[in-house]
């Protein structure tokens, strides 16, 4: 338990009103033996504007059969309105074009479970980003 100071985002509703959610766009199977989650996350910011997050986690099956193991989290924040914008159009599903990015979204984040280098997490946050902003 932490002495230190609570916090907590408090804003006044005015004309905008937004409200924090996290929504499961779909769970697949990359290859066998793996699954992956993306998932949605609304934020708001303090003048109650929605920000967006695209969060692809990535689990393997245990030896044992089992259940799985979670490898990589991954948590793109966009940089820009575009990809805010292409982030929350996500809630309606993928398009074809973000779907077939997800491979390299898959490879790059065993990569980086494998030799967790500054190098292989720039290559995550880079496959990331082409899954957001593909077909955009």
């Amino acid at each position: 338990m932490s002495n230190g100071t609570p916090s907590a985002s408090v804003v006044k509703v005015g004309a905008k009103k937004c409200k924090p959610f996290i929504i499961e766009v779909m769970v697949y199977s990359p290859e066998s033996g793996f699954k992956a989650e993306v998932v949605i996350e609304r934020g708001c910011t303090a003048t109650n504007d929605s920000v967006f997050k695209f969060v692809f986690d990535l689990f393997k099956r245990k030896a044992s059969g089992n259940g799985f193991d979670q490898l990589v989290h991954v948590s793109y924040r966009p940089l820009n309105a575009k990809e805010n914008a292409a982030i929350a159009g996500m809630i309606e599903g993928l398009n074809d074009d973000q779907l077939d990015k997800l491979s390299e979204l898959h490879e790059s984040s065993k990569a980086f479970h494998a030799s967790p280098t500054s190098e292989n997490q720039v290559a995550v946050t880079k496959s990331a980003q082409s899954v957001v902003t593909a077909g955009n």
